[in-house]
């Protein structure tokens, strides 16, 4: 008798016909069944990469759109710079430190699932923040919303990496990274118009309306998560978070600039920071120590034993540390220094987004045909010669000094960063996907505040601007040595869900 199943096997087993998906037993199992991974549908994979461009746009647009209406927030609250500071930092310490965990629940409670509820906290917490009636309660919600972010981001990622075959991975980051960049890039146009038009808070109501419809497309189109069985560490997750807090937050008072909240005198300050630094680290220590004895740890050692995986996170730290101290740097250089204009100051960054924006989807493709590892290789060195081509151009004119440079910087990172975050997600499981993406989204973050902790350092010399220019280059070239003898993710991954 023939059953239903053993028709599916049959029908499984027919490799001669070549448009019939291989999902059959034995050798074949290596790689599984595209309609059991729910990609068997080009038109499906748009809608739910579409959806995690909106999503992600949130959080891109929230972090530029909203410093150009600090002045005017700050105005109409009567607030010091103190408080308008931790608008700002209040988001970035949360997401700092839970964007880890936002990966980790991506994989535990589903990748489509929790990208939904973080769109929906996000737009909740959007409005609140627009709806503040107090400095307090803007921090507040603004805290909530770099919680809902550290959610968003890893999930959309890891949700983009469980839909689409690897085979296109690469292509469908690039889109979701060019989009990324031109929405960042449109953030502070935005910002400003709508500030100047309506007041800061329509800043915040951009994110309820794209949240819905994000969460929309995701309930029609996304794929069925492809959930892991085990339990979520809340003891590994709090020690973490709690860790990676205080590093961020000590990384963020440091600087000449910073106003002294943290103290009344310089000794003091310098104390504070060396007891929250040390707390971090300890904290680290025992995470480290808790994960090994943990029936159900976060982190699984596997991740840290893959010399892919840690290879191309060290990498992502030296990249991304080294292009922030290049920003900061920059910027202060070209409204202290030239004299322009903030907002002229701000286009002067528009050819990096642009390139970016314009471009990963291409070099995307290209890396799709030809292999992550040269691009990886050419990226960061490109994006060193751009750091010294600045450093050495501070006294020609802002098109050859800056814009030029700028202009090779973006092609640099458009060749970078679809291939380097779509090699970290075929570094591991596509069960690990969520907590992949989460830790390189965590490690760019803390390399952000470490660059320009850094940057704030070396700004106080004489030369600061070429100091900090040649740390940015060596950095980046330490990132382009790390990404060459770093193990290819098919080696790393002989005989993974996806197959080499």
């Amino acid at each position: 008798m023939t059953t239903p199943t053993n028709q599916k096997r049959r029908a499984c087993r027919r490799e001669a016909q070549p448009f019939v998906e291989q999902c059959g037993r034995g050798v074949i199992d290596a790689q599984p069944c595209p309609r059991e991974l729910g990609r068997e549908a080009p038109n499906r994979r748009g809608m739910v990469l579409m959806a995690c461009v909106l999503a992600s746009s949130m959080a891109f647009i929230d972090a530029t759109a909203l410093p150009v209406a600090m002045p005017r927030l700050r105005a109409d609250f009567g607030a010091g710079l103190a408080a308008v500071q931790w608008v700002l930092n209040g988001y970035m310490l949360a997401l700092a430190s839970l964007t880890l965990i936002g990966g980790a629940l991506a994989d535990v409670y589903g990748k489509g699932r929790m990208l939904a509820l973080g769109c929906v906290l996000f737009g909740l917490a959007s409005a609140a923040c627009a709806l503040a009636p107090s400095p307090a309660w803007l921090i507040a919600a603004r805290v909530a919303q770099g919680a809902a972010a550290a959610i968003v981001t890893p999930a959309s990622l890891a949700l983009i990496g469980a839909t689409y075959p690897r085979a296109e991975r690469n292509r469908a980051i690039g889109i979701w990274a060019a989009a990324s960049a031109l929405t960042t890039a449109g953030g502070p146009v935005l910002g400003g118009w709508l500030t100047e038009t309506f007041g800061w808070p329509s800043v915040f109501w951009i994110n309820p309306p794209i949240a819905v419809v994000a969460v929309g497309i995701l309930l029609v189109f996304a794929p069925k998560d492809a959930r892991t069985s085990r339990t979520f560490d809340v003891i590994g997750a709090a020690i973490l978070a709690s860790s990676l807090g205080a590093l961020a937050w000590a990384l963020s008072k440091i600087g000449p600039g910073e106003a002294q909240a943290a103290a009344n005198t310089p000794a003091q300050r310098a104390t504070v920071l060396t007891i929250v630094t040390g707390l971090g680290i300890i904290g680290l220590a025992a995470y480290a120590f808790w994960e090994s004895r943990s029936k159900h740890p976060m982190t699984p050692p596997r991740l840290v034993e893959n010399r892919a995986f840690l290879g191309l996170n060290v990498a992502t730290l030296m990249i991304y540390g080294a292009v922030s101290i290049m920003f900061f740097l920059l910027l202060f250089d070209l409204v202290d220094r030239r004299g322009l204009p903030v907002t002229d100051a701000g286009l002067a960054f528009l050819p990096f987004a642009l390139g970016v924006g314009l471009l990963s989807g291409v070099f995307g493709g290209l890396a799709d045909k030809t292999g992550a590892r040269a691009m990886l290789i050419a990226g960061p060195a490109g994006a060193a010669l751009a750091y010294v081509w600045m450093a050495l151009g501070q006294e020609a004119s802002l098109m050859l000094g800056v814009i030029a440079p700028m202009t090779l910087l973006g092609l640099s990172f458009a060749v970078l960063v679809a291939p380097l975050t779509a090699s970290v997600l075929s570094s591991v499981d596509q069960t690990d996907e969520g907590l992949a993406s989460g830790i390189n989204n965590a490690a760019s973050r803390i390399a952000q505040l470490a660059g320009v902790a850094l940057a704030a350092g070396v700004a106080s010399f004489e030369s600061g601007f070429e100091v900090g220019l040649a740390l940015a280059a060596t950095t980046s070239i330490g990132g382009a040595f790390t990404a060459a003898v770093t193990p290819t993710p098919a080696a790393a991954k002989a005989g993974g869900p996806e197959g080499a």
